[in-house]
């Protein structure tokens, strides 16, 4: 399997009846604000380099940012987050993303979510996460560069060590602690960061500062160099 043939897999998932027809009601109903655009409303792919040696891992599309953009972390306030800080950083051409198309271009990045079709509530089921695992193991098999994983969120955190097969493999006292800025060489030389996810309800408050942000990609260019 290649990459292209894995996002077309992606894109055309029905394993989750419940994400499925919350993502075609959204895009339906719409939101005010974007009542004219035609919304994606499908499963959303990955996105990036193939060469990547970063690999960010989130939680899963927005309903009105990727699940209408159909492009990962693209057109709501986490991904201006995201963007923002990977131009910053060097792994971005702009700092920002609104829709596909619009001359993004990512290097040395890849960018992955837990799941791929927006939840309820931004909250998918563990069984919905086991469903869509497979397509995260898929993707670690064919990024063969990846030196740093970027989990975005506790959730994204999780999936990633349950797809590469760290969670089953390491005892619950040695596997990597979440936390913000929290960084755990793993035996395979890759190392995995651990990140507080850029949502509303953690910039918002304070709990996710732009400081604490830049800290972390400053910490991974200096990995990565």
């Amino acid at each position: 399997m290649s990459l292209d043939s894995l996002s077309a897999a992606v894109i055309a998932c029905e394993r989750c009846p419940r994400l499925r027809a919350h993502c075609r009601e959204v895009a339906r109903v719409r939101k005010r604000e974007f009542a004219t655009e035609e919304y994606w409303g499908r499963p959303v792919p990955s996105l990036g380099d193939p060469a990547a040696r970063l690999l960010i891992v989130g939680l899963a599309p927005a309903a009105h940012g990727a699940n209408r953009t159909g492009q990962m972390f693209t057109g709501d306030s986490s991904g201006s987050w995201l963007f923002e800080a990977l131009h910053r950083y060097g792994w971005a051409s702009r700092p920002n993303a609104l829709r596909r198309g619009d001359g993004l271009v990512l290097t040395d990045c890849w960018i992955t979510a837990a799941a791929h079709c927006a939840p309820p509530d931004n909250r998918p089921t563990r069984e919905e996460l086991a469903r869509c695992r497979s397509y995260l193991q898929a993707e670690l098999g064919l990024l063969t560069k990846v030196r740093v994983v970027l989990a975005l969120g506790r959730i994204g955190w999780e999936a990633w060590l349950r797809a590469s097969g760290w969670w089953e493999r390491l005892p619950a006292r040695e596997r990597p602690a979440f936390g913000h800025g929290l960084a755990a060489a793993l035996p395979d030389g890759r190392t995995l960061v651990s990140s507080f996810h850029p949502s509303r309800q953690n910039t918002n408050t304070g709990k996710l500062t732009r400081e604490m942000w830049y800290g972390v990609f400053a910490m991974i260019r200096e990995e990565i160099g």
